[in-house]
């Protein structure tokens, strides 16, 4: 197994733990799902957690947010810094988010027929305390939260790029724009860390770069990331480390730059041995491992250019109307 501390250059990560995974293994029936896995998460640095289909990632993050209970090892959380460390075993999952962690899903988990803006109230709203009776009786504090709580929101929807969508339909909008918007709704529980279950997929190239900005801008505002993905650009663009997951084993854990060179990872990949995927690596660039531009400001570049075609196109309007 291949293993390292370091990370590329940039924001380097604390020693404070988010995560502290100890040797779990998740089994139902007689299938094994996570064998002896750990895992140790820094606070301040995005952590990638790559595999083949079915070697346990989702089963992991699962694990780590209260959805499963393994038969076997400790998860220790301490999401938000100063925190004690706690186990999640055998906690709900609206506890565990209590505790500092969010997530979002593989499938998109929207509620389509609430705009934008609403969906992310629904996350931020998770953390207040005025209740149902407040709300009916109109009382000053639960107005006060209510206010706070849609400012929040558009803040929230504006460090996604999603500013000029608030009052749209979610199930409206573009699918990497609702992509970002689940993060947005995961960003309003004010956690210490959040994982991110294939953010990328279905996603076009320059959803990917606008993808890509929103992890490392959410990561430079001290949010830790856990993310899964199989774009292998997308990773090797923003993780500070990877750890690789092959029939619920842990089998390589390192930089970008060592992951892509480890033949065990690139035999799981490609279905080898390790001998035949050290000549592939011999023998053959790796184009899909190479880094996305994320030069500029890619989050905001489309609203921008959307907002400059709009005042064009009535620019255009005005002028070829009747006078």
């Amino acid at each position: 197994m291949t293993t390292a501390t370091t990370t590329p250059a940039g924001k380097a990560p604390a020693d404070e733990l988010v995560f502290d995974v100890r040797g779990i293994t998740l089994r139902f029936g007689g299938v094994t799902s996570l064998n002896d896995v750990s895992l140790q998460m820094r606070r301040g640095e995005i952590l990638a957690v790559i595999g083949p289909n079915g070697a346990g990632k989702t089963s992991l993050f699962n694990s780590l947010t209260g959805v499963y209970t393994p038969q076997e090892g400790e998860v220790l959380v301490a999401a938000r810094s100063g925190d004690e460390p706690v186990s999640v075993l055998g906690k709900k999952t609206h506890v565990v988010n209590h505790l500092g962690v969010a997530r979002t899903f593989q499938n998109i988990r929207l509620f389509s027929a609430l705009t934008a803006l609403e969906n992310v109230k629904v996350g931020i709203e998770t953390r207040q305390k005025s209740g149902p009776i407040s709300a009916m009786l109109g009382l000053p504090w639960q107005r006060r939260e209510e206010k706070d709580s849609t400012a929040k929101a558009y803040q929230l929807l504006d460090r996604v790029g999603l500013a000029g969508r608030a009052n749209e339909l979610a199930g409206s909008l573009a699918y990497g724009e609702q992509r970002r918007l689940e993060i947005a709704r995961a960003l309003g529980t004010g956690p210490g860390v959040i994982l991110l279950d294939e953010p990328a997929a279905g996603t076009n190239p320059v959803e990917k770069r606008e993808l890509a900005a929103l992890i490392q801008q959410i990561n430079a505002d001290g949010v830790a990331v856990l993310l899964i993905e199989h774009d292998m650009k997308l990773v090797m663009s923003v993780a500070h480390r990877i750890l690789v997951l092959n029939f619920g084993q842990r089998i390589a854990e390192g930089t970008p730059e060592q992951i892509q060179r480890d033949p065990a990872v690139v035999a799981a990949y490609l279905g080898t041995s390790e001998e035949d995927a050290e000549t592939e690596l011999a023998t053959h660039d790796q184009p899909e491992l190479q880094r996305i531009d994320l030069s500029g400001d890619p989050l905001h570049e489309a609203s921008t250019t959307e907002q400059s075609e709009g005042s064009g196109a009535t620019a255009a309007g005005e002028k070829g109307g009747p006078a």
